[in-house]
């Protein structure tokens, strides 16, 4: 089983919302063949709490207006470390840096399929990657 269409369009504008927010490390994975409960991973990050909150918000904007999508459920927002979007079909994690690299998802779900990222996505990090070198 893999992902839905459906999975994927909200995967791409998710994913292409928190880009516009300046999330760091935007990615996803096809975990329909390893939950039941859900299609896709969103995974990004950011480097303080308020960056956090405002992709959190542009993600839930974009996807309301973009894709007729709400969450059924959303956690974490108090703290704004690590917020959890559900929307069924995908769930979004948008954490603080910190605790990305102490929970580390990635390497939990590393071998089920990476969803690649839109073009304006892969842009963008090249862009924030080439202003960070200089």
């Amino acid at each position: 089983m893999t992902a839905s269409e459906r999975s994927i369009q909200l995967v791409k504008v998710a994913a292409e919302a928190a880009a516009d927010k300046l999330a760091d490390d935007i990615i996803a994975y096809d975990v329909s063949d390893r939950l039941v409960i859900t299609d896709a991973f969103v995974v990004c990050s950011a480097s303080n709490d308020r960056q956090v909150r405002a992709i959190v918000d542009e993600i839930e904007e974009r996807l309301r207006v973009d894709a007729e999508a709400k969450p059924v459920r959303r956690e974490g927002e108090r703290e704004g470390r690590w917020v959890l979007l559900d929307y069924i079909d995908i769930v979004v994690h948008v954490q603080h840096e910190e605790e990305r690299n102490f929970y580390g998802l990635e390497r939990l779900w590393k071998d089920c399929p990476a969803i690649e990222m839109p073009e304006s996505v892969r842009l963008a990090a090249a862009q924030r990657a080439r202003g960070l070198a200089e």
